[in-house]
């Protein structure tokens, strides 16, 4: 595995494409998340609403696109982290998440982030600030 002090600007980390979305996993997600909103449950509910179906929370990929820096953490930790959504995700979507350096100061290095779905479509893109400084305890 690649450190990250490595990457040099422009180069991405490896992508992670998620499972197919599942109701599984939003209702998991409910739980845990305490967004109990049906929209992202019940068929129902999300059509009432105007949506062709239940959508994934924002949060819920949000938290996903972390799953790029996991392999890193004993490098460092996200310090900030900018998102912006930019379209749904439905049960089945497949969502691949990417990271690419963009600028390197210090100790610290912003990446440009996004998640994609299987269609090629944005779903959501943002900025994640590494910081290569553990922090003292």
């Amino acid at each position: 595995m690649i450190q990250l002090s490595e990457l040099k600007t422009g180069e991405s980390l490896p992508e992670v494409s998620l499972s197919p979305v599942t109701r599984l996993d939003l209702i998991k997600y409910a739980g845990a998340s305490g967004d109990f909103n049906p929209i992202h449950t019940i068929d129902a509910e999300a059509e009432h609403a105007g949506l062709p179906g239940i959508i994934a929370h924002g949060m819920w990929t949000m938290g996903n696109l972390a799953k790029l820096f996991t392999p890193y953490l004993e490098e460092g930790f996200i310090k900030e982290y900018t998102i912006r959504f930019k379209g749904m995700v439905f049960i089945g979507d497949v969502v691949t998440l990417n990271a690419t350096l963009k600028d390197t100061q210090d100790q610290e290095l912003t990446f440009d982030v996004a998640a994609v779905n299987q269609d090629g479509r944005d779903v959501l893109k943002g900025t994640v600030v590494f910081s290569a400084e553990l922090p003292e305890l």
